[in-house]
């Protein structure tokens, strides 16, 4: 099979949601994709979740150039080469983003992406596993969204300590109200992890509709009229599509096939000997990403996970969960977070916080000083863009990426802020029964300089690129696709991922990826959901009365 009504590259959270809608309208789909199975536990197990991002078999292994505000350090840019792509190997944190983010895009450009107008896609992918019905949630659609047994004292602590502190709490951040300390939401059912593979593009494929290829797209294929009708493969292979070509292959690919099929800056195409086909300089521009810092603090009872941390305990988080889907491994760990605002006077929360009963990095190849625990915390909205480039007109040669990462001088000051915030937050009283002292930055850190230096050291990513393909209206040259995705200047293409967001939403972007999955297939189909009714809920009363 190598033609059919779409195509689309990339089998991952957006591409996957594209397929399964496409498919269930009765359209045949080849869904493109250059990685493997994801089969096996480091995937599947929730526990397991820093192995697979670290893993060459299901990863691309993008890094960035050395980021000049960080002291030329280069930091990884993990994203899926895998069946189910990003969704395959991320941390499964579901986060819709605030209301005011969508908002923002419509204000942008982004006509039709208000919060109004997006959140009956999100109930509509939803199968909420909450407490109790919600008007603002979905219970019948293909994505498991679950929250977990908080059986840690010490979630509870967090969420405590965060009241204690003055913060609001939120029974739902996905609902209502975002903004507070609460229960983190997770892709996780009956303990494994639930990624657009599962939810979507199996069920698609089990249609007959949808066929997976294997192999990596080379460039986008036009006809003479300027219209997309297929793809190239670096084997030589090419595959007709009778109606549309997607791409969601992902922030980072994304820009670079454009490119490679000559849709992108003029300059730039021309200085890779490529022949321009639409010149817009908005492509691989925009690229934005959350950073986080780890606070970490050492616990004063054995009460975390280190106690697993050892061969014996390795083996029996793996055995239980391998026979019984149960215990440790059964959870992403990350089961309490917060929403919060800086200060007084802004719109609406612009910090986040992951919470995690252990004291270890991200890749789990390092833990410190025993018992611990740590925060995960950044701003939300830096104001520093970044850029994905070609290192050459061959597509199996990786592009050149820089966030330029700390070079708003705004973000100093919001990071900080985080830093101190946060130690506020963890000296409340909920927090005395379990604390021993701060490992990092340590107690010493506590003038401007020590906290920029602990920062420029050891801020890291949170592995949340967008913005390389931003949706605007037709006549900003600095859009890329317009509000129903499709690519200015050229006809019968798409983009569908996380590279069209206007600006980055708050937290994770893994829902809001698969959200824009399903709102472009709509958009595909020339249909559309009504849009909602419900206000969420803001706290003006208390920002106002916030030191």
């Amino acid at each position: 099979m190598t033609e059919a009504d779409f195509i689309v590259v990339g089998a991952g959270s957006a591409g996957s949601a594209v397929a399964y809608r496409l498919a269930e309208a009765g359209h045949s789909v080849l869904v493109v994709e250059a990685g493997g199975s994801d089969a096996g536990p480091f995937i599947q197990m929730p526990g397991a979740l820093s192995y697979p991002m670290n893993m060459r078999r299901y990863d691309w292994g993008f890094q960035t150039e050395p980021e000049p505000h960080l002291g030329g350090r280069v930091l990884a840019c993990p994203r899926g080469r895998v069946i189910g792509g990003s969704s395959s190997i991320n941390g499964m944190v579901y986060v819709r983003g605030h209301a005011r983010d969508y908002d923002h895009w419509a204000d942008q450009g982004a006509d039709g992406w208000r919060y109004a107008d997006v959140l009956p896609y999100f109930r509509r992918m939803e199968n909420w596993h909450g407490a109790a019905p919600s008007d603002w949630r979905g219970t019948d659609g293909p994505l498991h969204v679950s929250r977990g047994a908080q059986e840690n004292p010490l979630f509870r602590a967090f969420v405590a300590a965060g009241r204690q502190a003055g913060y609001p709490v939120t029974d739902d951040y996905n609902g209502a109200a975002q903004e507070g300390f609460g229960v983190m939401e997770a892709t996780i059912w009956q303990g494994q992890r639930w990624s657009a593979a599962r939810a979507y593009l199996r069920p698609a494929m089990a249609t007959g509709r949808v066929k997976l290829v294997r192999g990596e797209v080379a460039h986008v294929l036009f006809d003479g009229d300027q219209r997309a009708r297929g793809v190239r493969l670096l084997d030589g292979r090419d595959l007709q599509a009778r109606a549309e070509v997607v791409l969601a292959a992902s922030s980072i690919n994304t820009p670079k096939l454009l490119m490679l099929s000559g849709i992108g800056p003029a300059a730039h195409l021309a200085e890779h000997g490529l022949e321009i086909r639409a010149d817009r300089a908005g492509v691989g521009q925009n690229l934005q990403d959350h950073l986080e810092l780890y606070l970490q603090y050492a616990a004063s009872q054995p009460v975390t996970l280190y106690k697993y941390w050892n061969l014996f305990g390795k083996a029996w988080v793996g055995a239980q969960w391998l026979f019984a889907r149960c215990g440790p491994g059964a959870s992403n760990q990350f089961e309490a977070c917060a929403f919060i605002r800086s200060r007084a006077g802004i719109d609406y929360p612009d910090i986040q916080y992951h919470f995690l009963p252990i004291a270890v990095r991200y890749d789990g190849k390092a833990v410190a000083e025993g018992h611990g625990f740590q925060t995960h915390v950044g701003p939300m909205r830096s104001k520093s863009r970044g850029w994905v480039r070609l290192n050459s007109n061959r597509a199996q040669d990786a592009p050149r990426i820089c966030f330029n990462y700390m070079s708003h001088p705004d973000d100093w000051d919001e990071f900080r802020t985080c830093i101190r915030l946060t130690r506020e937050i963890m000296g409340q009283a909920a927090f005395a029964p379990y604390l021993s002292h701060e490992i990092q930055p340590g107690a010493s850190a506590q003038s401007d300089a020590d906290l920029d230096a602990f920062i420029r050291a050891h801020v890291e990513s949170a592995y949340h690129p967008c913005g390389t393909a931003r949706m605007g209206r037709a006549d900003d040259p600095l859009a890329v696709v317009d509000p129903f995705g499709r690519v200015i200047g050229v006809s019968g293409l798409r983009v569908a991922d996380s590279s069209i967001f206007p600006r980055i939403t708050n937290g994770n972007l893994n829902a809001p990826s698969i959200m824009a999955g399903e709102k472009i297939a709509d958009h595909i189909l020339d249909r559309q959901l009504p849009a909602a009714n419900l206000e969420p809920v803001l706290h003006p009363a208390w920002v106002s009365e916030q030191r």
